[in-house]
Protein backbone atom coordinates (compact mmCIF):
# COMPACT_ATOMS: atom_id res chain seq x y z
CA UNK A 1 0.00 0.00 0.00
CA UNK A 2 1.14 3.41 -0.43
CA UNK A 3 2.44 5.56 2.10
CA UNK A 4 0.23 8.19 1.42
CA UNK A 5 -2.76 8.98 -0.34
CA UNK A 6 -4.42 12.01 -0.80
CA UNK A 7 -8.09 12.04 1.01
CA UNK A 8 -11.01 13.64 -1.22
CA UNK A 9 -12.80 15.85 1.32
CA UNK A 10 -16.17 16.69 0.33
CA UNK A 11 -15.77 15.09 -3.60
CA UNK A 12 -19.25 15.27 -4.97
CA UNK A 13 -20.26 12.67 -7.71
CA UNK A 14 -21.00 14.84 -10.75
CA UNK A 15 -17.06 15.72 -10.26
CA UNK A 16 -15.88 12.25 -11.86
CA UNK A 17 -19.33 10.46 -13.40
CA UNK A 18 -17.89 9.66 -17.03
CA UNK A 19 -19.77 11.97 -19.65
CA UNK A 20 -21.35 8.63 -21.02
CA UNK A 21 -22.84 7.59 -17.50
CA UNK A 22 -24.52 11.16 -17.48
CA UNK A 23 -26.42 10.72 -20.91
CA UNK A 24 -27.21 7.21 -20.55
CA UNK A 25 -29.02 7.99 -17.00
CA UNK A 26 -30.75 11.10 -18.73
CA UNK A 27 -32.13 8.79 -20.95
CA UNK A 28 -33.32 6.23 -18.84
CA UNK A 29 -35.38 8.74 -16.91
CA UNK A 30 -37.27 9.36 -19.90
CA UNK A 31 -38.80 5.44 -19.44
CA UNK A 32 -42.11 5.83 -18.19
CA UNK A 33 -42.56 3.87 -14.16
CA UNK A 34 -39.23 2.37 -14.27
CA UNK A 35 -37.95 4.20 -11.58
CA UNK A 36 -41.60 3.72 -9.51
CA UNK A 37 -41.37 -0.22 -10.58
CA UNK A 38 -38.04 -0.55 -9.03
CA UNK A 39 -38.76 1.04 -5.52
CA UNK A 40 -42.35 0.01 -5.41
CA UNK A 41 -42.04 -3.83 -6.84
CA UNK A 42 -38.17 -5.10 -7.20
CA UNK A 43 -37.31 -3.35 -4.33
CA UNK A 44 -39.14 -5.37 -1.70
CA UNK A 45 -38.21 -8.45 -3.28
CA UNK A 46 -34.97 -7.75 -3.99
CA UNK A 47 -34.36 -6.99 -0.33
CA UNK A 48 -35.73 -11.15 0.20
CA UNK A 49 -33.51 -12.35 -2.48
CA UNK A 50 -30.19 -11.14 -1.68
CA UNK A 51 -30.69 -11.52 2.02
CA UNK A 52 -31.47 -15.02 1.35
CA UNK A 53 -28.59 -15.52 -1.72
CA UNK A 54 -25.49 -13.05 -0.19
CA UNK A 55 -25.97 -12.46 3.64
CA UNK A 56 -27.13 -15.57 4.45
CA UNK A 57 -24.33 -17.41 2.98
CA UNK A 58 -21.65 -15.02 2.81
CA UNK A 59 -19.05 -13.85 5.36
CA UNK A 60 -19.43 -10.68 6.99
CA UNK A 61 -16.36 -9.03 7.27
CA UNK A 62 -15.68 -6.39 10.14
CA UNK A 63 -12.98 -5.77 12.84
CA UNK A 64 -12.89 -9.35 14.14
CA UNK A 65 -13.50 -10.98 10.76
CA UNK A 66 -10.94 -10.57 8.25
CA UNK A 67 -9.72 -7.66 9.45
CA UNK A 68 -7.07 -6.69 6.47
CA UNK A 69 -10.31 -6.42 3.98
CA UNK A 70 -11.90 -4.25 6.34
CA UNK A 71 -9.05 -1.98 6.43
CA UNK A 72 -8.94 -1.48 2.64
CA UNK A 73 -12.63 -0.72 2.76
CA UNK A 74 -12.33 2.04 5.53
CA UNK A 75 -9.73 3.52 3.76
CA UNK A 76 -11.65 3.76 0.62
CA UNK A 77 -14.28 5.02 2.09
CA UNK A 78 -12.36 7.69 3.81
CA UNK A 79 -10.88 8.83 0.58
CA UNK A 80 -14.12 8.72 -1.35
CA UNK A 81 -15.39 10.70 1.96
CA UNK A 82 -18.51 7.72 1.90
CA UNK A 83 -19.76 6.42 4.43
CA UNK A 84 -18.64 2.34 4.71
CA UNK A 85 -21.22 -0.10 3.61
CA UNK A 86 -21.26 -3.45 4.83
CA UNK A 87 -18.61 -5.86 3.49
CA UNK A 88 -19.41 -9.69 2.24
CA UNK A 89 -17.48 -12.49 1.49
CA UNK A 90 -18.92 -15.21 -0.51
CA UNK A 91 -17.30 -18.32 -1.81
CA UNK A 92 -18.16 -18.66 -5.65
CA UNK A 93 -15.77 -20.12 -8.54
CA UNK A 94 -16.48 -16.66 -10.53
CA UNK A 95 -14.26 -13.74 -9.78
CA UNK A 96 -16.96 -11.33 -9.20
CA UNK A 97 -18.31 -8.13 -7.44
CA UNK A 98 -21.78 -6.55 -7.20
CA UNK A 99 -23.20 -3.87 -4.75
CA UNK A 100 -26.79 -3.69 -3.24
CA UNK A 101 -28.37 -0.86 -2.26
CA UNK A 102 -32.03 0.63 -1.65
CA UNK A 103 -32.53 3.89 0.01
CA UNK A 104 -33.34 3.60 3.42
CA UNK A 105 -31.68 0.20 3.97
CA UNK A 106 -28.51 -0.45 4.57
CA UNK A 107 -26.15 -1.34 1.56
CA UNK A 108 -23.46 -3.72 1.09
CA UNK A 109 -21.19 -4.86 -0.92
CA UNK A 110 -20.16 -8.77 -2.22
CA UNK A 111 -16.44 -10.13 -3.04
CA UNK A 112 -16.22 -13.77 -4.55
CA UNK A 113 -13.53 -15.70 -2.87
CA UNK A 114 -12.25 -16.50 -6.34
CA UNK A 115 -11.57 -12.68 -6.93
CA UNK A 116 -9.73 -12.58 -3.82
CA UNK A 117 -7.50 -15.47 -4.70
CA UNK A 118 -6.15 -13.86 -7.92
CA UNK A 119 -5.90 -9.98 -6.66
CA UNK A 120 -3.13 -8.44 -4.55
CA UNK A 121 -4.30 -5.88 -1.54
CA UNK A 122 -4.13 -2.49 -3.27
CA UNK A 123 -6.14 -4.39 -6.38
CA UNK A 124 -8.40 -5.67 -3.90
CA UNK A 125 -8.82 -2.00 -2.91
CA UNK A 126 -9.66 -0.98 -6.38
CA UNK A 127 -12.75 -3.27 -6.45
CA UNK A 128 -13.73 -1.79 -3.09
CA UNK A 129 -13.90 1.53 -4.43
CA UNK A 130 -15.35 0.82 -8.12
CA UNK A 131 -18.05 -0.86 -5.97
CA UNK A 132 -18.27 2.10 -3.54
CA UNK A 133 -18.47 4.50 -6.91
CA UNK A 134 -22.52 2.95 -7.35
CA UNK A 135 -22.96 3.64 -3.97
CA UNK A 136 -21.42 7.39 -4.29
CA UNK A 137 -23.17 8.04 -7.44
CA UNK A 138 -26.46 6.53 -6.62
CA UNK A 139 -26.30 3.60 -8.89
CA UNK A 140 -28.75 1.41 -7.00
CA UNK A 141 -32.47 2.43 -9.06
CA UNK A 142 -31.13 1.20 -12.11
CA UNK A 143 -28.85 -1.70 -10.89
CA UNK A 144 -31.48 -3.40 -9.00
CA UNK A 145 -33.37 -5.10 -12.03
CA UNK A 146 -29.60 -6.05 -13.63
CA UNK A 147 -28.42 -7.84 -10.48
CA UNK A 148 -31.59 -9.25 -10.02
CA UNK A 149 -31.80 -10.93 -14.07
CA UNK A 150 -28.35 -11.90 -13.39
CA UNK A 151 -29.13 -13.98 -10.08
CA UNK A 152 -32.27 -15.07 -11.64
CA UNK A 153 -29.99 -16.54 -14.54
CA UNK A 154 -27.89 -17.97 -12.28
CA UNK A 155 -30.44 -19.61 -10.18
CA UNK A 156 -33.31 -20.58 -12.62
CA UNK A 157 -31.55 -20.70 -15.89
CA UNK A 158 -34.30 -20.91 -18.46
CA UNK A 159 -36.40 -18.44 -16.51
CA UNK A 160 -33.52 -16.00 -16.29
CA UNK A 161 -32.48 -16.36 -19.94
CA UNK A 162 -36.08 -15.00 -20.83
CA UNK A 163 -35.81 -12.20 -18.67
CA UNK A 164 -32.38 -11.43 -19.75
CA UNK A 165 -34.05 -11.23 -23.12
CA UNK A 166 -36.91 -8.81 -21.82
CA UNK A 167 -34.64 -6.31 -20.37
CA UNK A 168 -34.17 -3.14 -22.66
CA UNK A 169 -30.95 -2.82 -24.73
CA UNK A 170 -31.25 1.00 -23.15
CA UNK A 171 -31.40 -0.60 -19.47
CA UNK A 172 -27.70 -2.13 -20.45
CA UNK A 173 -26.46 0.95 -22.17
CA UNK A 174 -26.10 2.65 -19.20
CA UNK A 175 -24.92 -0.06 -16.94
CA UNK A 176 -21.57 -0.40 -19.10
CA UNK A 177 -21.65 3.30 -18.92
CA UNK A 178 -22.25 2.96 -15.37
CA UNK A 179 -18.91 1.08 -14.88
CA UNK A 180 -16.82 3.68 -16.48
CA UNK A 181 -17.78 6.51 -14.33
CA UNK A 182 -17.01 3.19 -10.96
CA UNK A 183 -13.54 2.59 -12.75
CA UNK A 184 -12.58 6.43 -11.80
CA UNK A 185 -13.57 5.86 -8.47
CA UNK A 186 -11.23 3.06 -8.20
CA UNK A 187 -8.34 5.36 -9.14
CA UNK A 188 -9.54 8.04 -7.29
CA UNK A 189 -8.87 5.54 -4.25
CA UNK A 190 -6.20 3.91 -5.31
CA UNK A 191 -4.24 6.61 -6.72
CA UNK A 192 -1.93 4.55 -9.30
CA UNK A 193 -3.99 3.35 -12.55
CA UNK A 194 -1.94 0.67 -12.85
CA UNK A 195 -3.25 -0.97 -10.57
CA UNK A 196 -7.04 -0.26 -11.96
CA UNK A 197 -5.38 -1.61 -15.47
CA UNK A 198 -4.30 -4.67 -13.54
CA UNK A 199 -7.43 -5.62 -11.90
CA UNK A 200 -8.75 -5.65 -15.52
CA UNK A 201 -6.59 -7.69 -17.23
CA UNK A 202 -6.63 -10.16 -14.10
CA UNK A 203 -10.50 -9.80 -14.85
CA UNK A 204 -9.64 -11.15 -18.76
CA UNK A 205 -7.29 -13.48 -18.26
CA UNK A 206 -6.36 -14.05 -14.45
CA UNK A 207 -5.97 -17.05 -12.45
CA UNK A 208 -4.24 -18.12 -9.28
CA UNK A 209 -1.32 -19.45 -10.99
CA UNK A 210 -1.45 -17.22 -13.90
CA UNK A 211 -1.78 -13.76 -12.09
CA UNK A 212 1.57 -13.46 -10.94
CA UNK A 213 2.72 -13.90 -14.68
CA UNK A 214 1.23 -11.45 -16.21
CA UNK A 215 2.68 -8.43 -17.93
CA UNK A 216 0.63 -5.03 -17.31
CA UNK A 217 2.45 -3.10 -20.31
CA UNK A 218 1.55 -5.61 -22.85
CA UNK A 219 -1.86 -5.38 -21.89
CA UNK A 220 -2.08 -1.18 -21.98
CA UNK A 221 -0.47 -2.19 -25.42
CA UNK A 222 -3.56 -4.36 -26.20
CA UNK A 223 -6.14 -2.09 -25.15
CA UNK A 224 -4.58 0.65 -27.70
CA UNK A 225 -4.57 -1.65 -30.37
CA UNK A 226 -8.32 -2.64 -29.65
CA UNK A 227 -8.94 1.29 -29.26
CA UNK A 228 -7.19 1.45 -32.83
CA UNK A 229 -10.32 -1.11 -34.36
CA UNK A 230 -12.33 2.29 -34.40
CA UNK A 231 -10.29 3.85 -37.24
CA UNK A 232 -12.82 1.37 -39.07
CA UNK A 233 -16.20 1.75 -39.66
CA UNK A 234 -16.10 -2.03 -40.43
CA UNK A 235 -14.06 -2.07 -37.11
CA UNK A 236 -16.58 0.07 -35.19
CA UNK A 237 -19.79 -2.44 -36.13
CA UNK A 238 -18.38 -5.39 -35.03
CA UNK A 239 -17.34 -3.84 -31.76
CA UNK A 240 -20.34 -2.83 -31.26
CA UNK A 241 -22.26 -5.96 -31.86
CA UNK A 242 -19.84 -7.66 -29.56
CA UNK A 243 -21.02 -5.16 -26.38
CA UNK A 244 -24.53 -5.09 -27.02
CA UNK A 245 -25.46 -7.33 -25.04
CA UNK A 246 -22.66 -7.21 -22.50
CA UNK A 247 -23.48 -5.51 -18.62
CA UNK A 248 -20.31 -4.95 -18.68
CA UNK A 249 -17.74 -2.63 -21.04
CA UNK A 250 -14.88 -5.04 -22.48
CA UNK A 251 -11.57 -5.02 -19.64
CA UNK A 252 -9.41 -3.99 -22.19
CA UNK A 253 -11.68 -0.62 -23.57
CA UNK A 254 -12.06 0.10 -19.73
CA UNK A 255 -8.58 -0.04 -19.00
CA UNK A 256 -8.09 2.34 -22.14
CA UNK A 257 -10.50 5.03 -20.70
CA UNK A 258 -8.41 4.78 -17.02
CA UNK A 259 -5.38 4.96 -19.14
CA UNK A 260 -6.62 8.11 -20.65
CA UNK A 261 -8.38 9.56 -17.75
CA UNK A 262 -5.51 8.79 -15.36
CA UNK A 263 -3.74 11.84 -17.97
CA UNK A 264 -5.92 13.85 -17.65
CA UNK A 265 -6.17 17.58 -16.62
CA UNK A 266 -9.62 16.70 -15.34
CA UNK A 267 -8.52 13.90 -12.93
CA UNK A 268 -5.29 16.31 -11.63
CA UNK A 269 -7.01 18.97 -10.95
CA UNK A 270 -9.94 17.05 -9.18
CA UNK A 271 -6.75 15.60 -6.85
CA UNK A 272 -5.22 18.71 -6.45
CA UNK A 273 -8.46 20.70 -5.59
CA UNK A 274 -9.56 18.04 -2.94
CA UNK A 275 -6.50 17.10 -1.96
CA UNK A 276 -5.77 20.72 -0.75
CA UNK A 277 -8.94 21.41 1.56
CA UNK A 278 -8.07 17.76 3.10
CA UNK A 279 -4.53 18.06 3.66
CA UNK A 280 -5.44 21.40 5.44
CA UNK A 281 -7.91 19.09 7.55
CA UNK A 282 -5.32 16.45 8.19
CA UNK A 283 -3.03 18.96 9.56
CA UNK A 284 -5.88 20.32 11.96
CA UNK A 285 -6.25 16.71 13.25
CA UNK A 286 -2.99 15.55 13.57
CA UNK A 287 -2.81 13.75 10.49
CA UNK A 288 -4.07 11.17 8.00
CA UNK A 289 -4.01 7.26 9.64
CA UNK A 290 -2.63 5.15 6.84
CA UNK A 291 -4.32 1.75 7.12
Amino acid sequence: MSLFKTPLIGLKADSFRHPLDLEATKSLKQIPGLDMMVRNWLGPMAEQVFYVENIAASVLVGENQLPDLYKLLLEACKILDIEPPQLYIRQHPAPNAYTFAMRGKQPFIVLHTSLVDILTPEELQAVIAHELGHLKCDHSVYLTPVNLLVLAASIVPNVGAFLAQAIQSQLLEWVRCAEFTCDRAALLATQDPKVVMSVLMKLAGGSPTLAPQLNLDAFVDQARAYDDISKTELGEMVKEARTAQLSHPVPVLRAKEIDRWSSSTEYQLLLQNHGLKSNSEVASQGGWRNW
